[in-house]
């Protein structure tokens, strides 16, 4: 009896093992099982967006994104007249800040310290002046130039809990020079919130990347090659490899306009109140956010080519691609040195 005993435990115990052999193959092959991406695009901020992403629940989240999306423009787009910004820029108090808008206003503040004014939110009604905002324009009287300075400057606006408060009711906000990578930024953040780890979020040529492919390799995005004119087709100069971090690029070769043989950029010098003339016609910028990345970019713009080099050769947090020309007029290339491992060699 104690032998037959013995006999059925045994018979029991190799069943068990046999079942949970089976079991791990199982969830063996569930693991192996490679995943297929997720993509959709779509349109916001008068531009496209592009998600792709690693989900193992193969979810749609598109909805979700257009609702965050919308919501965005809600705060912080100059085009939307009840959004908190156009809200902020005709005085009317009836708002409060939201974080987001608080973190981006006092991130704007802290750009501005370090650029030592060249990256300026309130530079927006010089923008417009110029004709390059959304309302119409041309070259400017000196006089009108001279005057729209006396409301420009980071000093010109500090938070107060959740209130704006302007030296002047006539200063105006301007977020287009970080907003859209901060939108990034947010896209990201949700994606990480529903347990997705790999993925590249793509909203007008501004990127994040977080892990990488399905394979192994490593998120590719392209910079774009200068045009010489606004409708011509786009090419690439190069491409690069991102993991965890963050791309935005500002240009000046698609925004200018020319008027009497002069061409005029959009990129307007907070300390002139004129368009730059430097040789600088592109800034990518490696960050750790697209916030930082897109207002960085813009700094670099103001900034120069030489100038440019030295500013990013000074931070241990940004890397950059410049794209300018020669005395010759032809097209040259810089790349900080914590960046050049990562260009890929061969594009195919």
């Amino acid at each position: 009896m104690s032998r037959s005993k013995h006999t059925g435990c045994n018979s029991a115990g190799r069943l068990g093992w046999f079942l949970s052999i089976l079991l791990m193959a199982a969830l063996g092959c569930q693991q192996e099982k490679p995943l297929v991406p997720v993509h959709f695009q779509g349109e916001a901020q008068g531009t496209y967006y592009a998600l792709t992403y690693y989900d193992a629940q193969h979810r749609n989240l598109q909805p979700a994104v257009d609702s965050l999306l919308r919501a965005f423009d809600l705060e912080a787009s100059l085009w939307v007249e009840q959004s908190t910004l156009s809200q902020i820029n005709r005085n009317d108090t009836s708002y409060s800040l939201g974080p987001h808008m608080q973190e981006m206003l006092q991130l704007s503040l802290r750009i501005a310290r370090e650029s030592q004014g060249a990256f300026d939110i309130t530079v927006g009604p010089l923008v417009n002046a110029w004709g390059f905002g959304f309302r119409e324009g041309r070259k400017p009287q000196q006089a009108t130039i001279d005057s729209l300075l006396q409301l420009t400057g980071a000093g010109r606006f500090r938070v107060e809990g959740d209130k704006v408060v302007k030296s002047d009711a006539r200063v105006e906000l301007d977020l287009n020079a970080i907003a859209q990578g901060y939108s990034v930024d947010l896209l990201g953040a949700f994606l990480e919130e529903q347990g997705i780890q790999n993925f590249l979020v793509d909203i007008g040529g501004e990127v994040l990347a977080r892990g990488k492919k399905a394979d192994g390799s490593d998120w590719r995005v392209g910079i774009e090659r200068p045009a010489e004119s606004p409708d011509a087709p786009r090419e690439l100069q190069d491409v690069v490899r991102l993991t965890d971090l963050a791309m935005a690029t500002s240009g000046s070769y698609r925004k200018f306009y020319e008027q009497d043989g002069v061409k005029y950029s959009h990129t307007i010098d907070p300390a002139t109140g004129y368009p730059v003339t430097h040789r600088l016609l592109s800034a990518s910028v490696m960050a750790g956010s697209v916030a930082l990345a897109d207002a960085y970019a813009t700094v670099l713009m103001v900034l120069g080519p030489e100038k440019a080099k030295a500013f990013i050769l000074g931070r241990k947090d940004l890397e950059a691609y410049l794209i300018f020309t020669n005395e010759d007029g032809a097209y040259e290339t810089w790349v900080s040195p914590g960046l050049e491992q990562q260009i890929v060699q061969d594009t195919q």
